[in-house]
């Protein structure tokens, strides 16, 4: 770029610039420049973009985001020039590509961003069951698998992930990756009321769903982060397609059906209650439920104005109807059947899903499973604990080698990780360790943590408490 052509105002808090002014501002102050050469771009291929941006935010970490204008007066307009006026949109365009570059990354809060929040696209893909709502983030990237959610009944994709997926540090975790998060029937934010007598897919056709999207995306597998009944239907997935699922986070997952006390319990609730207040102890502890904590207030609120009443319902029926999940650990039982990838299980203290996460626990392979018990977190530890969740995620993903490094913030002065989630790196690596070598089909080699302590064969779960 040519010389004058950024300026370097003082920086100012709590300004607000709109796009159009920037424009003018710069059409100004190129109005008095030297001609000067510049070519059309042309569109960046998708991977072309990912390293493009690791390198501009590993350059800007030092600088900083560039400042804010603190002048909002109006400018003259631009003198008239006998260049061509099309030469000045070329140029104007040119500047804004590299702007949106640099500022690809986190913003100040003060300032108005320069493009829309990140990049993500809604797509509704038709499946053999229905209609499925999906949004979108990123192209795939080489063999890397996608990192697919579902969310829990009550919620969908925002209410029950935007806590987790906008933290720092999660977000230096997905540029790496395409994200997808699916939202069950008439679940998403707007969603029209389907129609009467419509019938709700069951919780196994739910997760026959998913192969339609892996596959009109083009991805070659996924790691899992379910929440609730998003974690029954992803679970349920992986055992019926295992070769296209890697991982898995299951957050809060009951793996038993309701018996008829359970079941009649929860039909009594629903004609003495209203909906919100029915679903509201299947999210959260009952410590928070008693102390209506705000988060509980803002979550009863959204639940009951931004998803529809009726879909709900029907979703929260046919979860409640849900079956057993089959699956036993080896030697259990006679053709025993289990999930073949690495397990993350989740579930905070005192959760309401406690018990049956301790269940699904006991029927998995426990060489290849890691129990991860939050202490403070409530009923949904990625609104809670995100940054914990985020830490956990990250050595989970390291133990499956698809990151090789895990940055120590320790150099920037950030939060150290405790030595829970240390243990919790160890166990992974070491799980995997193992059954690679009984699993050779796996061939991605394991990314072994700068400890040795603790790699090895594992015959138990490693619990961790953080």
């Amino acid at each position: 770029m040519g010389p004058g052509l950024f300026w370097n105002f003082p920086p100012k808090a709590g300004c607000t610039v709109p796009q159009s002014l920037l424009q003018t501002m710069l059409l100004s102050r190129m109005a008095g420049m030297k001609e000067q050469q510049f070519t059309e771009e042309k569109p960046l291929l998708p991977e072309q973009r990912g390293v493009d941006s690791d390198m501009q935010d590993k350059g800007e970490e030092a600088s900083g985001p560039p400042p804010c204008p603190t002048s909002s007066a109006p400018l003259n307009n631009p003198p008239s020039h006998s260049r061509p006026t099309h030469r000045w949109h070329v140029i104007a365009r040119h500047w804004l590509r590299q702007t949106r570059r640099r500022t690809s990354g986190v913003l100040p809060e003060s300032c108005e961003q320069l493009m829309p929040a990140g990049d993500w696209k809604e797509h509704d893909v038709e499946t053999p069951y229905g209609m499925l709502h999906v949004v979108i983030r990123g192209a795939p990237k080489g063999n890397k698998p996608a990192i697919l959610t579902y969310h829990d009944v009550g919620l969908n994709h925002k209410l029950c992930f935007n806590t987790f997926f906008n933290n720092e540090d999660m977000q230096e975790i997905t540029k790496h990756f395409v994200v997808c998060h699916v939202d069950a029937p008439g679940q998403q934010i707007g969603a029209s009321q389907l129609p009467q007598g419509y019938q709700y897919p069951t919780m196994d056709q739910l997760a026959g769903m998913l192969p339609t999207v892996v596959q009109h995306f083009g991805f070659k597998s996924i790691v899992g982060i379910g929440v609730g009944a998003g974690a029954y239907i992803l679970a349920k997935f992986a055992l019926i397609f295992p070769d296209l699922v890697e991982g898995l986070v299951l957050l809060n997952i009951d793996p038993n059906g309701k018996g008829w006390i359970d079941w009649a319990a929860t039909k009594l609730s629903g004609l003495t209650s209203a909906l919100p207040d029915t679903v509201l102890p299947h999210l959260f502890s009952q410590e928070e439920l008693m102390n209506n904590t705000e988060l509980v207030q803002s979550y009863r609120q959204q639940i009951n104005n931004t998803v529809n009443q009726f879909n709900l319902q029907l979703f929260w029926n046919m979860y409640n109807s849900r079956r057993d999940l089959e699956m036993n650990r080896s030697g259990t039982v006679l053709n025993a059947k289990t999930l073949k990838c690495p397990v993350m299980l989740v579930v905070g203290d005192n959760a309401p899903a406690e018990e049956g996460v301790v269940e699904c626990n006991s029927k998995l392979d426990p060489t290849n499973t890691t129990f991860l018990k939050m202490a403070d977190s409530g009923g949904l530890p990625q609104l809670t604990q995100p940054g914990k969740l985020t830490e956990a995620f990250k050595y989970f993903l390291q133990g499956m080698g698809y990151i090789a490094y895990v940055k120590d913030r320790r150099l920037s002065g950030g939060p150290v990780p405790s030595a829970s989630m240390t243990r919790l790196a160890r166990s992974r690596t070491a799980s995997l360790t193992s059954a690679s070598s009984m699993d050779g089909s796996r061939s991605r080699a394991c990314t072994h943590s700068d400890s040795t302590e603790g790699v090895g064969t594992v015959t138990h779960t490693m619990e961790v408490s953080c």
